[in-house]
């Protein structure tokens, strides 16, 4: 059952939806949309290598993500609130997910993204419970996508 979020949460709500709308921010996440796809940490850092621009926006989202839902696996967010009015750190966990393990274990990290990914597989359930289905035909969605561009690169 939805529980009601109180008015701190609510405005701490509005303040993390905010910073999303900040312009450098938002480049970032718009590149990551559309340009992240690796499947190997190698791939990852040909991608988006520290100290490039692609780098930057990487970092970006990743931060600006794994603080979103620190707040939220804290209980400083209404759970119900954070995932009917976001679906995006879902996302960009799905895109991240491939590498993850490869970078914990290549950096000694074994907590590194596990606030996306422990928010990821909440919302996951939270969905099948209020939307049976909606993932399946999510990830559906984002491999055709995959596909498409991987051959779309391919024939350029």
């Amino acid at each position: 059952m939805a529980t009601k979020p109180t008015h701190e949460q609510a405005q701490l709500h509005l303040q993390v939806y905010d910073l999303r709308r900040e312009n450098r921010l938002r480049q970032a996440r718009d590149w990551f949309q559309q340009n992240y796809r690796a499947e190997t940490m190698e791939e990852a850092m040909k991608l988006s290598a520290p100290g490039t621009e692609a780098g930057t926006n990487v970092g970006m989202v990743i931060g600006y993500w794994e603080q979103a839902c620190a707040l939220l696996n804290y209980g400083l967010l209404n759970e119900d609130l954070f995932f009917e009015t976001s679906g995006e750190f879902f996302f960009v966990w799905e895109l991240l997910k491939p590498v993850a393990g490869q970078f914990r274990e290549a950096y000694k990290d074994p907590n590194m993204l596990r606030n996306l990914e422990t928010t990821a597989k909440r919302f996951e359930e939270w969905s099948d419970q209020r939307s049976p289905g909606h993932i399946a035909a999510m990830r559906e969605w984002m491999q055709e996508e995959h596909a498409k561009a991987k051959s779309a690169a391919a024939a350029s």
